[in-house]
């Protein structure tokens, strides 16, 4: 097959936490837990806002395409991970590994151009709030989640494309629960000059140009909150954004973490933990950092959940 010319190594080992029995049992629990508390508060928000009405607006539009890319980027990871722990093997095969690089680098990048689009749409509810019915159209809004989708579709499909060019020949053990582009280079017999390259355009964009923008939006927008004169108008403006600002803050540290420090040996081994924060934790406390501080959201809920009121 195509793929095998480009290759001798027909599996990768994935390296977990820890090959003690008890940590395992202990991690497969943890983990297991976080997986199912993530599908199940991402798909209660997904109904809360799909059987509510008032909450059919562009900022949830735009909500719940954060957590349909929490749901699709969780499940790129941790079934594989859990896999794993249960003691079924944590070899992957290469077809599986850069299937597994495709998606879960779609999904990533997808939620840093979507967290830009959001802090756009705050910026116009509160900076521009008399135009904001037509910046932010129906028309307006499909566009920007289909620029999301399609850019960082593009942008993967070029770094896998080029993973693919690559030779495995040598050592096949990722120091990683998963396949992601920084680990699979160290272990390439190839000149990786070209996917370098890529990657530093890739963070230069999905990182810098996208948290660049999201903070210059929350510039103008913690500028208008100011100007207002009544605390409760203040208190009011800054509840819209404030829960889109504390996902903002966790994703670009545990992202930038990974991906802009150079990736010694020791922050190799933290790489594990951050991951974990944005591929499980993250998708997990998402839900709960916009239902608790939404109160739309709230009352959505509570209308889904009586017993909650």
């Amino acid at each position: 097959m195509a793929v095998n010319n480009h290759t001798a190594v027909a599996e990768f080992v994935l390296q977990g936490f820890s090959g003690d029995p008890w940590l395992q049992a202990l991690f497969l629990v943890i983990f297991l837990l976080l997986y199912l508390l993530a599908l199940l508060g991402n798909s209660i928000i997904v109904m809360a806002i799909s059987l509510n009405p008032v909450l059919h607006t562009p900022m949830y539009f735009f909500l719940t395409n954060l957590v349909l890319l929490d749901i699709v980027c969780t499940s790129t990871v941790l079934p594989k991970l859990l896999q794993g722990l249960l003691g079924k093997g944590s070899t992957i095969s290469y077809r599986g590994c850069m299937a597994q690089l495709f998606f879960l680098t779609w999904f990533l990048g997808a939620e840093l151009l979507l967290l830009t689009a959001m802090a756009y749409d705050r910026y116009v509810a509160i900076c521009r709030p008399l135009h904001y019915s037509s910046m932010m159209s129906r028309a307006a809004c499909l566009l920007l989640a289909s620029a999301v989708w399609v850019v960082s579709a593009v942008s993967t499909s070029v770094h896998t494309g080029l993973m693919a060019r690559l030779h495995f020949c040598g050592p096949n053990q990722i120091r990683h629960f998963l396949c992601e582009v920084p680990s699979l280079l160290l272990l390439s017999c190839s000149p990786t000059t070209l996917n370098n390259i890529m990657i530093v355009i890739a963070d230069a964009y999905f990182g810098v140009v996208n948290f660049l923008l999201t903070m210059a939006s929350y510039g103008c927008i913690i500028a208008s909150i100011l100007c207002i004169r009544s605390a409760e108008g203040k208190r009011r403006a800054f509840s819209t954004c404030s829960a889109h600002l504390v996902v903002v803050t966790l994703y670009y540290s545990t992202v930038i973490y990974t991906y802009v420090l150079p990736a010694s040996g020791s922050s190799l081994e933290n790489g594990k933990v951050v991951a974990l924060l944005y591929t499980a934790v993250s998708p997990t406390l998402n839900p709960l950092i916009y239902s608790l501080r939404n109160k739309d959201v709230k009352v959505a809920l509570r209308k889904m959940f009586p017993c909650l009121g």
